[in-house]
């Protein structure tokens, strides 16, 4: 499996938008828009994170396909990392692998990410990656329709 990261095309904006609509992946996120299927907000918001300077974003392919995305925004000392894999690839390291290879090219420190209590398997990719639990939070999970624990994790190097 060769597991690569590039600047985000045009093209796929279609596909992270179909992957954002996938009930269990929503599920597992939590932190999600209102409303993943409004896609004229969806474009909105693609469209302001590749015109920001200090968002680092990547598509991730796998094999030449595009699986998901990758990426790095917020200010200095607050920097935080987020990620999205097709679930039908989920488990085999591609989520590990792409955060790994974004933090090599985004060296600041520390950065922080944020994930629901429950979703192991994202805290797991975290962990692989160097992230420690730093903080427990809860929040407005809109793709679950309640308030939710949360997980903050901090890679201080």
């Amino acid at each position: 499996m060769d597991i690569a990261l590039r600047p985000v095309h045009d093209s796929d904006l279609p596909v992270f938008y179909r992957q954002l609509n996938d009930p269990e992946s929503l599920h597992m996120a939590a932190f999600t828009p209102e409303d993943p299927a409004d896609r004229d907000r969806f474009d909105a918001h693609w469209a302001k994170i590749r015109s920001a300077p200090e968002i680092v974003v990547r598509t991730v392919l796998v094999d030449g396909d595009v699986l998901g995305h990758v990426s790095v925004y917020g200010e200095p000392g607050e920097r935080e990392v987020t990620y999205w894999v097709d679930r039908a690839y989920w488990g085999r390291g591609i989520a590990t692998a792409a955060l790994r290879g974004l933090l090599a090219e985004v060296p600041e420190r520390p950065v922080h990410a944020r994930v629901a209590a429950d979703n192991v398997a994202s805290r797991r990719v975290l962990e692989r990656c160097g992230f420690e639990v730093s903080g427990h939070d809860s929040g407005y999970a809109p793709a679950r329709g309640e308030k939710i624990g949360e997980l903050v994790l901090t890679l201080d190097h």
